[in-house]
């Protein structure tokens, strides 16, 4: 059970693996006002950035869940290094479908919410680890700007435009399901730009070091065509933020 090799590859290098820097994953765990002891469950935690800092910050409990190998690995030694190993856990995983035994006072997927099928599959996934009263993390990309064409939307990775929301239109669509909004933090170009430019330099390093590899033309031409196609599409069109749900009473 793994990723796609392209992911393990690219983000190699990455502590977390969407648009937020550190400064943003610390204003967000601020905003949601963790006290000591907060079970937090993270389903896509990748490389463990979020439950081991706010582990070392807020004193928060729990565990993570990955596909990938190499980033579930990653998220332990970071443990180790933060001094967390003993209030976080990371498991192997497939996140899809996974329901913890231990209910959470926050239950997170951030940029992974094609574990549920999408985001309405995501929030009811997440929802039956939850424990009254407690917090749904959702991290998901939305338009800054609408684009023009079909085309515009693929460049920036999309099946189609229809495949996101403008963000007012998303907030909407969270009410809608029965939850109040009560919090958001939004990545902004200069988050994007650590999350995407960063594989270059990975990727660049990577096709140094395995010249002969059998991926290496596949990787080689992702190098050369991502950094025009990050800046002419994703970069302009695409936003990406974190949204605290509470269901409504």
């Amino acid at each position: 059970m793994d990723i796609p090799r392209i992911f393990t590859i690219t983000e190699s290098a990455h502590r977390i693996h969407n648009p937020f820097t550190p400064e943003k994953l610390a204003t967000l765990g601020a905003a949601l006002r963790l006290k000591t002891g907060t079970r937090l469950l993270d389903l896509g935690s990748g490389s463990g950035e979020m439950l081991c800092t706010w582990a070392r910050d807020y004193g928060v409990i729990g565990t993570g869940i990955d596909m990938s190998q190499l980033f579930t690995e990653q998220a332990k030694l970071r443990a180790e290094k933060l001094g967390v190993a003993d209030r976080v856990k990371f498991i192997h995983g497939d996140a899809a479908g996974f329901v913890s035994d231990e209910k959470a006072g926050v239950a997170a997927c951030l940029g992974a919410t094609w574990i549920g099928g999408g985001v309405v599959g995501t929030i009811e996934l997440l929802a039956q680890s939850l424990r009254p009263g407690g917090i749904i993390l959702i991290g998901e990309p939305y338009w800054r700007l609408l684009p023009p064409t079909e085309d515009v939307a693929r460049g920036c990775l999309a099946g189609s435009i229809s495949d996101f929301l403008l963000l007012p239109e998303l907030l909407a669509s969270f009410g809608r399901l029965g939850y109040d909004v009560v919090e958001m933090v939004l990545a902004d170009q200069d988050g994007w730009d650590r999350y995407e430019a960063a594989k270059w330099l990975t990727m660049r390093r990577w096709l140094e070091a395995n010249p002969d590899d059998e991926f290496a033309k596949d990787v080689r031409a992702q190098l050369t065509a991502e950094p025009e196609r990050y800046a002419a599409y994703t970069r302009e069109y695409l936003g990406w933020g974190v949204f605290a749900l509470m269901m409504r009473r």
